[in-house]
């Protein structure tokens, strides 16, 4: 009866950590998830940079149809102050990791990397958190649409983004610092408005605006940072809710249909690349955290997860959120991460990590 009573109580108490609806509280108290660890390689020295060339944070990459990997990096900063520099590339590289071009050299949306996705048809699309816009590329490398409108420098009030509480009124067309972007099968843009505006938009394969949904918040179709999206081979729409440590799962027309969590505790005496090892709330709120997610392709979908910076390790899927592997662990070596702030992966075998903290893009096979 005691461990009954000290598992309830245990039970009790870390739902009071987390902090969430209850839904959501009795969801995480029950699940102490154990998975396998997954084996893989990450090939060493895969992108062939230019001499002189570093990567800065790399906080995006994509891959094509022809297996070219776009490296969205924040970097060509060195000349900058060091507020709010230009820190912004966007990278092609062939099969091969063999350097191609730059593209949208010196544009005007570049401000700060964020995300950059590939279309079923190729087209590129960067999205800038500095400059509040997203940017569609052609696959020769031309602008083709842009959404939103990076705020002017000549206005006496331009700088960096408040958070009042109550947040800003959402503006339609406008973002404050978006995150992600993704569409669906009949050419729908979803984009994820995250840091301030808590938002998931909608605009039609013409770019016209159709809608948004979401607000500030931790009940079932709010968010608190709607940091990664990605859709599904049957329209259903995943953002991942990062501050709220959940997937949030929709339809086209913004209902919430359901959610999950990643809740597999961090290995003991593991520690962050950057900062202190988090405790009590702090590392209830950061195990499982989505920074990134992508979905694979073909008939049998899964998807990958990147976690924040701690324990910063990636989780292999299933699309209804059962855990079916873990990749790595924290640190500054091969097959470890820091900041997985974006993930490609064109098959179940093959993933593309974006590492901030560490400045680098790891090719990862899975055994």
């Amino acid at each position: 009866m005691k461990s009954v009573f000290a598992a309830v109580l245990a039970a009790a108490v870390l739902a009071h950590v987390l902090g969430a609806n209850a839904e959501q509280e009795r969801t995480a108290a029950s699940i102490q998830q154990a998975v396998p660890e997954l084996e893989f390689d990450s090939i060493a020295d895969f992108f062939k940079l230019p001499d002189g060339m570093n990567f800065g944070e790399v906080s995006g990459v994509a891959v094509n149809s022809k297996g070219h990997v776009f490296v969205f990096t924040r970097s060509n900063s060195a000349g900058g102050p060091a507020y709010a520099p230009t820190a912004a590339q966007l990278l092609e590289f062939n099969p091969r990791g063999q350097f191609v071009r730059e593209i949208g050299k010196g544009l005007y949306a570049w401000s700060f990397a964020h995300t950059v996705r590939i279309d079923r048809d190729d087209n590129i699309w960067a999205v800038d958190k500095g400059s509040d816009m997203i940017v569609k590329f052609n696959p020769a490398g031309r602008v083709t649409m842009v959404f939103g409108r990076r705020r002017e420098s000549a206005d006496s009030e331009t700088g960096p983004w408040e958070r009042p509480d109550p947040p800003l009124a959402h503006v339609d067309g406008l973002f404050r610092q978006p995150t992600d972007v993704a569409w669906d099968s009949q050419g729908n843009t979803y984009i994820s408005d995250g840091y301030i505006n808590s938002r998931v938009a909608k605009y039609d394969r013409d770019g016209d605006w159709v809608k948004s949904w979401g607000e500030r918040g931790t009940g079932p179709g709010q968010f608190r940072l709607p940091h990664a999206i990605a859709v599904d081979r049957n329209d259903q729409i995943y953002v991942g809710d990062r501050s709220n440590r959940r997937i949030q799962v929709f339809d086209t027309d913004g209902r919430f249909l359901r959610m999950f969590s990643i809740d597999v505790p961090a290995p003991p005496g593991t520690r962050p690349v950057n900062g202190n090892v988090p405790t009590g709330a702090a590392l209830a709120n950061t195990i499982g955290a989505p920074n990134s997610i992508c979905i694979t392709p073909g008939p049998n979908q899964l998807m990958f997860v990147g976690e924040s910076t701690f324990p910063g390790r990636l989780f292999k899927v299933s699309l209804e959120g059962k855990v079916l592997g873990v990749l790595g662990k924290s640190g500054r070596l091969l097959k470890q991460f820091s900041g997985v702030h974006q993930l490609a992966c064109p098959s179940e075998r093959e993933v593309y990590a974006a590492e901030t903290s560490n400045w680098r893009v790891q090719k990862l096979i899975l055994k």
